[in-house]
């Protein structure tokens, strides 16, 4: 069995500054994921302040967070006709784990987003899917940590 997500993944969220972004960001710093930053092209340079505390910045690009932050996995909220661009963004800046959450991301652009990370070394969990959990070290995407 292999583990995808542990306690020392460095992750960034694109479209960390969006409404689910943001509320899901937000459960997964809850949950004790290490959340290094976000992506919005809009609003690189900027810092979001967390109910944790945290203040996690923002990046243009998910390059260039991955570069500032040695991130190792990415979590995708984006809509979903901006799903391939950002899949495609993080495949060709070398992440080795994309979880994406978006729902409705049409066939086609699955297809080859799915055929373009075949070629490289990016692992792609989703799309429409709720992320991954190792339970007690960390959670990408929007399961709960908790269950009662």
């Amino acid at each position: 069995m292999a583990i995808f997500l542990d306690s020392d993944s460095k992750i960034i969220v694109q479209g960390m500054t969006g409404s689910e972004g943001m509320k899901h960001t937000q459960r997964m710093l809850g949950s004790g994921s290490n959340i290094v930053g976000g992506v919005n092209p809009k609003k690189a340079g900027e810092t979001v302040t967390f109910e944790t505390g945290e203040s996690i910045p923002v990046f243009g690009t998910a390059r260039e967070a991955i570069q500032a932050t040695g991130a190792n996995v990415t979590v995708i909220f984006v809509p979903a006709k901006f799903t391939k661009s950002a899949v495609e963004e993080a495949i060709y800046a070398h992440i080795p784990l994309a979880v994406v959450i978006t729902e409705g991301v049409p066939v086609k652009d699955t297809a080859e987003f799915f055929a373009l990370a075949k070629e490289s070394n990016t692992r792609i969990i989703g799309p429409n899917c709720p992320g991954l959990i190792t339970p007690g070290q960390s959670n990408a995407g929007i399961i709960p940590a908790e269950t009662a």
